[in-house]
């Protein structure tokens, strides 16, 4: 009976196999087709949603498997972003874009390189226009650089300036008993404050203002030259809310008129030249860029290498998005070590993280360095270890606001001293000799403290000379704008640690024009290997325990529990910025 079960069992196994394999194939085989039905009709519109995640970098697998599941089909890279706008500009199919989206899903300075490049665009003489039911800031900021901006009659513009909320611990420390020892250098180290103060320093209030102001800045000066407001205006539309509703925003010109999406369509098949009883000839950016339009081709033999390092830094491999030093180790070997290659820029957006893996990064960088250029290209970010990362490069570029420095380091670790003593745990320990050891479970030795401090010295001494070394500056002069402050990169550019405001298309142009060459295509690293486990978490009876957390607890207490999860995952010596910096 046991063999005939087994059998049995066997012939159903067999057969589900099997059909699973062929709705494999079919829906291989459909998405293929969909892809190769797409197609670019004459005085076409090209669309740009930008709700979907954009990350700097946002590889497309090949693997028929990830197909099948459609991963990797929730993000967009602004590296594919920026090449469609820019094959869009000589696409004589392409009449012009239409900006509609509710929500940008990127950074301040991702959507900063997305608005420069549609300038570009508008250079041609093709139009640009924009529509949304409601207009956050940053899709009223990237939507401002169209020639009309339309808004729902029922709609608003949030203009209202930047803002960041930081949450503190202290309290919540106290009451629990689970307290975080803090060891640090740099009287800006933002990261550590929650864990130490019941409010915000003013060393840390002021650092905040500053490149907040610094951020506002620059866009409601880009804004500014669009709309033809002044700047001082704008001010006065952010600090009294003038843009609430469409009446309000149309008076103070921030929109040019309130209209619903099918007139809007209208409109922009009167600047194609289509019949207002004609179907809109519409191409979704990702589409366009599915039939190869999200690269720049090129028959050139030489290469420049694009490197993207996305993430936190951790020890270790590193993937989409954290920066591990193999990765990005193996990256650079693999660049320098390719024959065309001929020089590479390394793309940072990076919050900082283990300065155990900067520092591994940063020695391949300087090997590197040593056979071809390396110029680094900053996006949102590239604070703390980020900057470590950039900081010996041959040049650096950065978008006016990106957001870096934040050369500081720190470590910390969880006590339950307190706790323990509240629920009745005592701990003893057993040793071999008298080296300084820590317990959870015992308050910090001086002498363990002394050496922690040491080691904290220890990093931030040698940040300093990297620093210093790579940027040509003494080590007294990086200090003076170290110490953990952060700075946007107009900013950081008087201070020293920019060379010049650019996009990552200036960056690539500066890289081959110091490898001497003319002609060259890019390639791009690293390659990403995905898991199976990491495939099956796309699945919906699969969620990920953060979505779920995400869902019970709201937006507001989910933000407490991913900031106390950020301390708990931290090892050894970090190079960071503050993890709890959010900007509104």
């Amino acid at each position: 009976m046991r063999f005939l079960g087994n059998l049995i069992a066997s012939i159903l196994g067999t057969f589900i196999a099997l059909g699973i394999f062929f709705l494999f194939f079919v829906v291989v085989i459909a998405a293929m087709s969909e892809t190769e039905d797409i197609s670019i009709k004459t005085n076409s519109v090209l669309e740009i949603n930008l709700e979907k995640l954009v990350k700097d970098y946002a590889p497309k697998s090949s693997d028929p498997v990830d197909m099948f599941f459609g991963f990797g089909e929730n993000k967009m890279g602004l590296n594919e972003i920026i090449n469609a706008i820019e094959n869009a500009k000589y696409d004589d199919n392409i009449q012009g874009i239409s900006i509609v989206s509710n929500g940008v899903n990127a950074g301040i300075a991702q959507t900063q390189a997305i608005r420069k490049k549609l300038e570009e665009f508008k250079e041609t003489g093709k139009f640009i226009k924009a529509y949304a039911d409601v207009y956050d800031q940053k899709t009223y900021y990237l939507s401002s650089i169209a020639d009309s901006v339309f808004v729902n009659p029922l709609g608003s513009v949030d203009f209202k300036g930047l803002s960041s909320e930081v949450l503190f611990f202290k309290d919540l420390e106290d009451k629990t008993g689970i307290s975080m020892e803090v060891i640090r250098h740099g009287k800006y180290k933002g990261a550590v404050e929650p864990f130490l103060y019941n409010e915000m320093s003013d060393e840390n209030r002021t650092q905040i203002s500053e490149f907040l102001n610094s951020l506002w800045d620059e866009m409601i000066s880009e804004i500014s030259v669009s709309r033809k407001i002044s700047k001082e205006m704008l001010n006065a539309i952010a600090d009294n809310l003038l843009a609430r509703n469409a009446i309000l925003a149309i008076e103070n010109k921030i929109v040019d008129q309130a209209i619903y999406l099918d007139e809007y369509n209208n409109k922009l098949k009167m600047a194609t030249g289509i019949s207002i009883d004609k179907d809109l000839n519409k191409v979704k950016i990702e589409d366009y860029i599915a039939v190869g339009k999200g690269r720049i081709t090129s028959v050139a033999t030489n290469q420049i290498a694009v490197i993207y390092a996305q993430g936190e830094i951790i020890y270790g491999k590193g993937d989409e998005d954290n920066i591990g030093q193999e990765l990005i180790i193996e990256a650079l070997q693999k660049a320098r070590n390719t024959t065309s290659v001929k020089g590479i820029v390394l793309r940072i957006d990076s919050p900082g993280g283990s300065a155990l893996a900067s520092e591994l990064i940063w020695r391949e960088i300087e090997l590197t360095k040593r056979e071809m250029p390396i110029v680094v290209s900053m996006g949102n970010m590239a604070a703390s270890g980020g900057y470590y990362l950039a900081c010996n490069a041959d040049r650096i570029f950065a978008e006016s606001t990106t957001i870096t420095g934040s050369i500081g380091v720190f470590g910390i670790i969880p006590n339950v001293t307190k706790l323990a003593e509240k629920i009745g745990v005592n701990a003893e320990q057993v040793s071999t000799n008298k080296s300084a050891k820590y317990s959870a479970f015992e308050p910090m030795s001086s002498e363990f403290r002394a050496v922690t401090t040491e080691g904290v010295e220890q990093v931030y001494s040698t940040f300093l000379k990297r620093v210093a070394s790579g940027r040509n500056m003494t080590e007294k002069e990086v200090d003076s704008v170290a110490q953990g402050r952060v700075w946007s990169g107009k900013d950081a550019i008087k201070k020293g640690l920019v060379d010049e405001i650019g996009t990552i298309e200036n960056a690539v142009s500066h890289a081959a024009e110091l490898a001497g060459i003319t002609e060259y295509k890019i390639r791009n690293y690293p390659n990403y290997n995905i898991e199976l486990e990491d495939r099956l978490k796309g699945f919906p009876f699969a969620q990920s325990k953060e979505k779920l957390l995400k869902e019970e607890l709201g937006e507001a207490n989910y933000k407490i529990y991913q900031n106390l999860k950020s301390v708990s995952t931290l090892e050894g010596i970090q190079a960071r910025m503050p993890f709890v910096l959010e900007i509104k």
